[in-house]
């Protein structure tokens, strides 16, 4: 008896429709093709022993299955549910009629217990743009997949449900999730505010300037400054998610199994601190079987490098094209994997071996060579990359203990997101820029035109300080974010200043 399941297969960020062939006839040996991993392979003992626990018995005939589209791989112990209940159907243990009309995954213990998979969230956008009734996912997987409107997604715990829910013989809700409920109770809640931080003024505006532009920023201090105590607080300034870019974003936390089984959808932007002892694979994704790196698991938040000169060589330099494409794209022999990788970056770093260089009251131990060999960790062209530099001086004694009231994130927050309402007017007509750190050259020419005086003011500041091109691209794309700060149409030799001097740690001019 031939009988067909349905299953989905993962590539990148979407998912491909996996249909499961079952043929149990006269013999006694079993086949399972169509390019399996070990993992898939496995599934035999799995289901023999999760049969046994319901009472039934792996059939005592010959079992072949065919897992279609036969050029994909297929990987993961995903694929345990609809294949045993393929097994069953074909040897009439199931009612066949509903079974054609679900996506089932699941891995199975050897007791039948369903446990949770990765991936869900784009295996059910799937299974509803293919007009599928329904998913079964394990119980864990539920509400995740729940969040996709339109299909209906059953929760199972055990391969017990599963066969009881096709036989008929007892009844099953599917899980609601009020995804309008979640996104607008939960989004905006954080346990940190920028008005924790006493002092550091000029770098509060400067990290209000980057998130209302989307720029790239670099901090550089002594130890103890609070670098990465106001890189944590970035999200709370940032415009809060869009609906769309809240699906997008928990569909990649889904194929790389991050979301936890009380999460349905994802409210916050992400922030990834990724440890300096990262390697480039796990920063960017890829592996013998691709996977989402850091850089993707920050898609449309935060990705901040604490210690910038402490990571690898080749795990900066990795990321220089992601930075420009805000895409990264994972090549294999037989494959092409395209992960989204729009992100903030937020990098900090001491100034120098010692971290004292340029201190206020602590000398610095280290020669000028050794500062300049410090800095030339970090390449020119990523450090170009970096539309803001700024320098983070510690706090003073009567700045900390300062009882009076600072500004919230909630109000600084109201100011970057009317720049950036803004920013989305002027680029309606241009697809996939919602930003000024995302303008392309000859939106540059358009947007960021210049007076007289701040034409002459940039020049003087190119030709005194070295300046690339491409950090004179920078600084007319900040100053442009500047000015939409000050609900100005033009560019102004003031707004040029500010700009210029958020590049004011060049390494030329920092070492000495």
């Amino acid at each position: 008896m031939l009988v067909r399941t349905f299953a989905s297969a993962v590539t990148g960020i979407d998912a491909v429709t996996v249909t499961i062939e079952v043929n149990v006839s006269r013999g006694i040996r079993f086949f399972l093709v169509g390019l399996p991993d070990s993992a898939v392979k496995e599934s035999q003992q799995r289901i023999e022993s999760a049969l046994r626990s319901l009472g039934y018995h792996w059939p005592g005939k010959q079992v072949v299955i065919n897992m279609a589209p036969a050029d994909i791989r297929k990987e993961g112990s995903s694929y345990d549910l609809p294949l045993a209940m393929g097994i069953l159907t074909a040897d009439e243990k199931v009612i066949r009629e509903e079974i054609e009309s679900f996506i089932m995954m699941g891995e199975l213990s050897l007791d039948g217990t369903l446990q949770p998979v990765k991936g869900v969230l784009p295996i059910a956008l799937r299974a509803r743009e293919e007009k599928f009734r329904g998913v079964i996912v394990p119980l864990k997987n539920a509400r995740e997949a729940a969040v996709v409107n339109g299909i209906d997604v059953y929760g199972m715990e055990k391969l017990g449900d599963v066969v009881e829910f096709f036989n008929g013989t007892r009844k099953f809700e599917p899980v609601r999730v009020d995804l309008m409920e979640i996104f607008n109770n939960e989004a905006n809640k954080y346990d940190v505010d920028f008005s924790d931080v006493r002092g550091q003024e000029n770098v509060k505006r400067a990290l209000e300037v980057a998130a209302a532009g989307g720029h790239n920023i670099i901090m550089i201090g002594p130890p103890g400054s609070g670098k990465t105590m106001l890189a944590k607080r970035i999200p709370t300034i940032i415009p809060p998610l869009t609906l769309e870019e809240a699906l997008e974003t928990t569909k990649i936390h889904s194929v790389a199994g991050k979301i936890d089984d009380h999460t349905a959808l994802m409210t916050k932007r992400p922030f990834r601190s990724p440890h300096h002892t990262i390697s480039d694979v796990a920063l960017v994704g890829g592996g013998t079987f691709p996977q989402p790196g850091e850089i993707s698991l920050g898609h449309n938040g935060v990705l901040f490098l604490d210690e910038l000169p402490e990571f690898k060589r080749t795990v900066l330099e990795v990321m220089r094209q992601p930075l420009e494409d805000r895409v990264i794209t994972i090549s294999r022999a037989k494959s092409t994997v395209d992960y989204p990788a729009s992100f903030m970056l937020v990098a900090s770093m001491n100034p120098c071996p010692c971290g004292f260089h340029n201190h206020p009251e602590k000398d610095c131990m280290c020669s000028t060579g050794m500062v300049q060999k410090y800095l030339n960790r970090i390449s020119g062209p990523l450090l170009d990359r970096i539309d803001i530099h700024i320098e983070v001086v510690p706090v003073k004694y009567d700045k900390l203990a300062d009882s009076g009231r600072t500004e919230k994130s909630a109000v600084v927050r109201e100011r970057v997101v009317k720049a950036r309402e803004k920013q989305a007017k002027r680029f309606a007509s241009f697809r996939g820029i919602y930003s000024n750190a995302q303008m392309s050259s000859s939106m540059q020419r358009r947007y960021c035109q210049l007076d007289e005086a701040g034409g002459r003011l940039l020049k003087t500041a190119m030709e005194l300080r070295g300046l690339s091109a491409r950090a004179y691209d920078r600084i007319l794309k900040v100053a442009r974010t500047i000015a939409d700060l000050a609900d100005s149409e033009n560019i102004t030799a003031e707004h040029i200043s500010e700009a210029i001097n958020y590049r004011n740690l060049d390494r030329e001019g920092w070492a000495g």
